[in-house]
This record gives structure tokens, C-alpha cells and sequence, in this order.
């Protein structure tokens, strides 16, 4: 036991001290600086409410039995963060015995993916299998710390490959707070005998960064030592860290990242520590600070090219007008993910829609050109021959392509569009609230961004100088009803289910088509500020008439685009042409009645774009889609879930 009776002690005492610290701020500065950061580059801390805290998953990734020989890595993604193990030696055997803390909350993600990467290439590692995990399910069924495998699953045929084996356990509340006092010990518990002398007592409290409670450490630490016999134990740090919080909190700073904590928050203030502290029982700790799976795995090769620039990682605006690679949150998994495009095109894209020069060119023919390549394509994807681009069609997005969904069996398509507009199974998209026609559901499977404004929608996504309600329309819709109403955007990316449904009951007053160009309707064209890629782009407009919502806009957009649809009390459909879709085609007419989840129509070959508009104060969108669209990030949803409420209902309510 230290007792601090030299100089030179003291010294020894304090630079372990520092180094230790310093070795847990380097890790937290590096996952902060990498994971959660708001449009500014500012790092997001949500606060954790005491409702919804549910306590701290300890996920232990203990090794796999695979049907080769390889080097191994495996990334687990939970919520918006990804963590990924170290290589393992060349074994069909891997043993990683590597964990990570998980905060669990009541409305937060509970969906584990673990991804199995083999690591044989220079820049991409590639993912053999994968499994997913309920981490509430999990500890429920099986007893705390409990080793229990899992089939991994070829994510192109859905084919066990091989398996992994992992343990799960979770702390109480109360637990989590004793444990956190016996982490916050063993930094200043120089000698490891579990118990603090008056000098690595007040070592402790210097660390704390709060200068009142640095005056009285004597005072506190005779309050700590309940039993008198002059040092101070786990349960008694525990017991005092709880008293003080609740009455005069002493820990201002935390002591591993510097980071101010919120004094009046004991529960949130812990969980920070806590998560800071992610040593664990000893064992190897997955590295963090990943959005993707994708992304963690990447080989060395690309850390090269992200340390220089060439590629990044970001969510938000960077997203789409910087960034080399697209992410969005899965609504269901409420897990990050990256979306596959190739890099060849991304080059194209940025260097056409983000610079002068790109567009420039677009005025002066290349606009023809795209015309020409867009009516070409389509016309070669309806030919036999076509169909054999299926197969390495699936194997590109063989991870976001479910094909038990499909209402046919793949030899049944004889042309690639033909599976291009495939359909699916019934029930294979459940409508929300079916029988209540005051929900809004969404229109398409997509990447969907929502505003409860234009102004909105200007301020975190749409770049374009000219963007309004007004040029969205064109000439033959009367825009005064929608020009400060809600706005909603459903991207379609080439592997999406390219049939788009009506998001509301009502009768379909008309179509109006409007001319325009064939821009992508990628984000990278979205974000830019020299072209106006929704009101520029051909269209078309369905006006729906709705007794709980008015009238409603439906627009439809695509690279070779026929349609535009609009949705009354008014909701506009628009749908709108991009380059390399073929055309939009209605499978309902002028004067039909829908209900929401009724197919509307299909985008042939490419990727497409639905928006629909609602008149001013007329839907509530859900929270989480306006939460997700403030952050600039994409919303990955499905047919049916639920976009929002009518305010017909929370006004009839009050």
C-alpha cells in the first residue's frame, strides 16, 4: 500500500497515473471523433432517460468454427456504431475471446449483426457470413455469460457456412454503479491489493477535476472509510460515489476523456464513465469508432486511401456530396449501413453534379448523351440476354437482396427487367394500422428523408438554388395549398423492390406530366448546389384526394420518367426520371379509388425517386424520420411502416 511518504512516490504514483489515463483518453478520443457527430462535426451525447435505461450488455465474441483455413475478423454492428475483433492467425478455428460494452435502452436498438470477414485481400476483406442477435432475447433465454453458437449465414444463398460463438450478460442499474467504482479503484490502485490509502484516495479526487471537493479530501475520505481501518474498499468508494452524487456530486470531469459531465444527471454521468472504462474482464476489447461493418473491415489498402482523403467515412451532408461512401439507418435494426455503389460511379457522379465544369458539359449536349445511353439501356434490359446480368446483379448486393421475399422463383424472369420489377410475396410488406385511414404509411421500399417543412428540407438535404413546391409542380397545379406543407423523399437504389404503393386512402384526381432533364437522383446530385436535380428532372404528378389529409402531392421520378403522380384534402405524388431508369409506369387511372398500400406503379431499370407533399399542418411525420432527416441521414424503410398521423387526429383528441 502507497503511503505517499516522498516527493519521488508522489511523482511515480502520478505519471502511472497520466499514462494510464492517457492510454483509455487516446481509444474514447479516436471512437468520438469517429462515431457520433452532428452537421457541424460537433459530437452528439444523447441523453439516456431513466425510463428507458435498461443496463450495460457486456457482448463477449469468444471464436468460430469455419469450413476453410483463413485469416479471420469479425465486426459486430449494434445501433449506430460498429466494433471490429483483430485478425486471427490462418485456423478454420478462430479464437478471438474479445468484447465490448453495449448500452441497451428500452426504444433503442436491440439487433446484434456479427459479420465473419475472411482478410485475403489488399483493400476490402470479404464477408463469408453472418449472423443476428436479439441481445434482450439472448439473455432471457440463456443463463448470464452463457457461451451459445450461432449458425453464420452465406448472405447471397442464406446457406450455413460455418458458426461463432458468443456470450452475452447484463448489469443491473445497481450493479453497473458497483462495477464502475471497482474500474474507477484499479486506476489509482497502484499496488492492485482492491483497496485506496489516504494518497491514491486524494489522487483520485484530483482526477475528478472538481476543486471543492479536492479542498476537503480528508473530510471525504473519513466519510468513505465506514469501518476506520485507514484505507477505503471497493463497496465503500461505491457507497460514497452514490451518496455524493445524490447529494453534492464530486466528479465533475470524467477521468478518462476530460469531458464535462452533466452534474444533475447521476444516471447519464455514469453510463458516460462507465462506457469510458471499457476494459472489461481483461480480455482483448473490439476496436470502435466504425459506422458500418463495411467499413471495419476494410483492408490495409484503403486505410491508406482514407488517411489521405481518398475515401471517407461521415453521416450527414458529407454523405452525399463528399463522402465516398452512402450511409443510412435501418428504421427496423435502427443499425447503420452502407450503401453499395460502385466507385467508378461515384468518380462520375462527383465530377459531373459538384463542379461548374460537370454541369456546364450537361448544357452543352451531354444531356442528349444521357438521354441516348438511358433510352439504350432500357431497351437492353428488356432482351433475353439480358437476363444474364441477374446473377452478378445478386451477387453485387447479395447482403441486401432478400430473395424469399420474391413472389417467383428466379428462373421464372426471362429478361433483367423482368427481375427488375419483380414482385413480391403477399404479406410480404404488412400495412400499418390497415383499417385507420388517418395513418400515412410509406410508399416505396427506399431511403426516405422527411420534413415537416420546405424551409426544412432546404436547410438539412435539397442544395439546389432554385428548389420550390412551385418548380416542383410546374405550371398546370395550383402550388398554394403546399407551399410551406410537409415534405417527403423516397429514394430507390438499383437492388430496392421497384414498385411504389400509395401511401394514403383516397381517389386519384389527376396526372400531370412535366418535362425536364434526366439527372441521377443520388444524394451526390441531390446536395449540389449547381443543379436542381427534383425540379429540372422529368415528372410526373398524381393529385390523391383524402378526407383525413386533404389533398395530397404523389411525384414520381426517374431517369427516363412518363409520370409524375400527385395525392385530396391535397396530397401530391411526384415521381421523378433519373439517369439509367428506364419509365415509370401506372398501374391505376384517373379517378380510381386506393388504399394506402395499393400498388401504384413500377420504375423499370435504374434508380428512381418518389415525393410526396402534403398540404400545410395536415400529417404529423413520426419522430424518428424527422430526427434521422435532421441529422441529414437517410431513413431505410419498407413498404407499409409508418410515416405519420394525421393532425386531424391529435386535434379531434384534445
Amino acid at each position: 500500500m502507497g503511503n505517499g511518504s516522498s516527493r519521488e512516490g508522489k511523482e511515480s504514483r502520478r505519471s502511472r497515473l497520466k499514462q494510464k489515463l492517457q492510454r483509455f483518453r487516446t481509444h474514447r478520443l479516436h471512437l468520438r471523433t469517429r462515431f457520433s457527430r452532428n452537421a457541424a462535426g460537433v459530437v452528439n451525447q444523447r441523453a439516456v432517460t431513466v425510463e428507458d435505461f435498461s443496463g450495460i450488455a457486456l457482448l463477449t465474441l469468444i471464436g468460430a468454427d469455419m469450413k476453410f483455413k483463413d485469416k479471420w475478423l469479425t465486426c459486430v454492428s449494434f445501433g449506430e456504431q460498429t466494433f471490429r475483433t483483430e485478425i486471427s492467425d490462418t485456423t478454420e478455428k478462430p479464437i478471438w475471446n474479445s468484447e465490448k460494452k453495449l448500452l441497451l435502452e428500452k426504444n433503442g436498438p436491440s439487433l446484434a449483426r456479427v459479420s465473419v470477414f475472411e482478410t485475403n485481400r489488399l483493400s476490402r476483406n470479404k464477408i463469408v457470413g453472418y449472423c443476428e442477435l436479439d441481445i434482450f432475447d439472448f439473455v432471457v433465454q440463456e443463463p448470464e455469460s452463457a457461451c451459445k453458437s450461432f449458425d453464420l449465414l452465406d448472405p447471397a444463398s442464406s446457406n450455413v457456412v460455418g458458426s461463432v460463438f458468443l456470450s452475452c450478460a447484463i448489469e443491473d442499474p445497481v450493479e453497473t454503479e458497483k462495477r464502475f467504482a471497482k474500474r474507477i479503484l484499479s486506476v489509482v490502485d497502484y499496488n492492485e491489493d482492491g483497496q485506496l490509502s489516504f494518497s491514491e484516495f486524494s489522487d483520485l479526487i484530483r482526477a475528478f477535476g472538481n476543486l471543492v471537493a479536492a479542498n476537503k479530501k480528508e473530510e471525504l475520505f473519513r466519510a468513505a472509510d465506514l469501518n476506520g481501518d485507514g484505507v477505503v474498499s471497493i463497496d465503500e468508494l461505491a457507497a460514497l460515489l452514490a451518496l455524493q452524487q445524490e447529494k453534492e456530486p464530486i466528479i465533475n470531469n470524467c477521468p478518462v476523456c476530460g469531458e464535462a459531465l452533466p452534474l444533475t444527471d447521476k444516471l447519464n454521468a455514469m453510463i458516460h464513465m462507465t462506457l469510458c472504462f471499457d476494459e472489461g474482464t481483461g480480455n482483448q476489447v473490439m476496436t470502435g469508432g466504425f459506422l458500418t461493418d463495411r467499413q471495419a473491415s476494410y483492408g490495409w489498402m484503403f486505410k491508406l486511401s482514407e488517411w489521405t482523403h481518398l475515401s471517407t467515412y461521415d453521416v450527414g451532408l458529407n454523405t452525399g456530396s463528399n463522402a465516398s461512401h452512402i450511409v443510412v439507418i435501418d428504421r427496423k435494426t435502427k443499425r447503420l449501413v452502407e450503401e453499395l455503389i460502385d466507385s467508378k460511379i461515384v468518380l462520375s457522379m462527383r465530377a459531373i453534379y459538384q463542379s461548374k465544369i460537370g454541369l456546364r458539359l450537361m448544357d452543352q449536349g451531354a444531356k442528349e448523351i444521357l438521354q441516348r445511353l438511358s433510352e439504350k439501356q432500357g431497351k437492353k434490359m428488356n432482351t433475353v440476354e439480358s437476363s444474364q446480368k441477374i446473377s452478378s446483379f445478386l451477387e453485387f448486393f447479395k447482403d441486401q437482396i432478400n430473395m424469399s421475399e420474391v413472389k417467383y422463383p428466379l428462373q421464372h424472369f426471362k429478361t433483367f427487367n423482368e427481375f427488375f420489377i419483380r414482385e413480391l410475396k403477399p404479406g410480404a410488406r404488412p400495412i400499418a394500422y390497415m383499417n385507420r385511414d388517418d395513418v400515412a404509411v410509406c410508399a416505396a421500399d427506399c431511403r426516405l428523408m422527411a420534413f415537416q417543412s420546405v424551409e426544412d428540407s432546404t436547410r438539412f438535404w435539397i442544395k439546389g438554388r432554385k428548389f420550390s413546391i412551385r418548380g416542383l409542380l410546374g405550371k398546370n397545379v395550383n402550388p398554394n395549398a403546399f407551399l410551406d406543407g410537409s415534405l417527403v423523399i423516397f429514394r430507390l437504389a438499383p437492388q430496392d423492390y421497384h414498385r411504389f404503393h400509395v401511401p394514403v386512402s383516397g381517389v386519384i384526381e389527376k396526372f400531370v406530366d412535366v418535362s425536364g432533364s434526366l439527372y441521377t437522383v443520388n444524394p451526390i446530385a441531390v446536395n449540389s448546389k449547381y443543379c436542381n436535380v427534383f425540379t429540372e428532372n422529368k415528372r410526373t404528378v398524381a393529385i390523391i384526394s383524402t378526407s383525413e389529409f386533404g389533398k395530397v402531392l404523389y411525384f414520381c421520378l426517374n431517369m427516363r420518367l412518363k409520370n409524375l403522380l400527385v395525392i385530396e384534402h391535397l396530397v401530391a405524388f411526384v415521381a421523378i426520371g433519373a439517369t439509367m431508369v428506364g419509365s415509370i409506369n401506372f398501374v391505376r387511372k384517373e379517378g380510381d379509388h386506393v388504399k394506402k398500400g395499393d400498388e401504384l406503379g413500377y420504375f423499370s431499370f435504374g434508380g428512381s425517386t418518389v415525393i410526396c407533399v402534403f398540404e400545410k399542418n395536415s400529417i404529423r411525420i413520426d419522430e424518428d424520420l424527422l430526427a434521422n432527416s435532421g441529422r441529414s441521414l437517410e431513413t431505410l424503410v419498407s413498404v407499409g411502416m409508418q410515416l405519420g398521423v394525421s393532425t386531424r387526429t391529435f386535434a379531434g383528441s384534445t
